[in-house]
């Protein structure tokens, strides 16, 4: 059974005994996230986007998902460091890590209340979900460099 990473037995027994193991308190993973204050921030009025900041909730959860996330995000090869890289370009570090620490307390959630093992996506994950785009993205930068690109499957290329 794999381990969730950046959770050692020291973040394990916080979380617990901040959430318990009973998870029929929050009827969702986004109630457990709002409880904790770890759901997205949407402030928009008249189109215009306000700030998103994260509401206020149970610091000590918080902390110990955040304390968490940044120990998970250096690990390689894992489904959460390749969020944290995807976003960091986009939102930068801190913004990045709570948006890992919301991914690891939605993963927490399913595995107590489903009881089920952690299950690794790997880090290619996002590439599977999206490769169609994956692949546009990657011959057009080819082209922009000046290349020719004709792609073809694997079992024809040998």
């Amino acid at each position: 059974m794999d381990r969730v990473p950046g959770i050692d037995q020291r973040v394990a027994e916080g979380v617990l005994s901040e959430i318990g193991v009973d998870m029929s308190c929050f009827p969702t993973h986004r109630h457990a996230a709002s409880w904790a204050g770890l759901c997205p921030g949407n402030n928009e009025s008249a189109g215009k986007r306000k700030s998103g900041k994260i509401r206020k909730g149970n610091q000590w959860l918080r902390r110990y998902l955040v304390e968490a996330s940044w120990a998970a995000v250096r690990k390689k090869g894992i489904y959460l460091s390749a969020l944290y890289h995807r976003l960091v370009v986009r939102r930068g570090k801190k913004k990045a890590i709570v948006a890992v620490a919301h991914a690891l307390l939605v993963m927490i959630y399913h595995i107590l209340k489903d009881q089920v093992p952690y299950r690794e996506l790997g880090s290619g994950h996002f590439d599977k979900i999206n490769a169609v785009y994956v692949k546009r993205h990657h011959i057009k930068r080819r082209e922009n460099l000046g290349f020719k690109v004709i792609l073809k499957p694997i079992s024809q290329a040998a």
